[in-house]
């Protein structure tokens, strides 16, 4: 079992910065793929940023309408998995949640952190 805590959520201005943080309880080495989801009330979570491991090259994923904008990224080394959101809009108004997976015993296992409120506003 594992906990995934997210940090760095809040309110800013269209056009703004926020850096998401999410910290892990154990090492992540061997989570083969984490990433950011975000959800807003009556809408389904749907996929931002994904990230492998390094020994998958660590190649990222980006949902559409966050390319060139958002910028994911892990830390082996301090067990944390970040989301940089530049030019932020008044759409990606959301929670933000952490998400982590891996193989135990051949069976992938999903783990969700609580979430952070990101809120674009004037």
């Amino acid at each position: 079992q594992v906990q995934l805590v997210e940090s760095g959520g809040g309110l800013v201005q269209p056009g703004g910065s926020l850096r998401l943080s999410c910290a892990a309880s154990r090492n992540i080495f061997s989570f083969y793929v984490m990433g950011w989801y975000r959800q807003t009330p009556g809408k389904q979570r749907e996929f931002i940023a994904t990230i492998t491991s390094v020994t998958s090259n660590g190649t990222t994923n980006y949902a559409d309408s966050v390319k060139g904008r958002f910028t994911i990224s892990r830390d082996n080394a301090k067990n944390t998995v970040s989301l940089q959101m530049n030019n932020l809009k008044p759409e990606d108004t959301a929670v933000y949640y952490c998400n982590a997976r891996e193989v135990v015993l051949g069976t992938w296992q999903g783990y969700w952190g609580q979430g952070t409120q990101v809120t674009v506003s004037s």
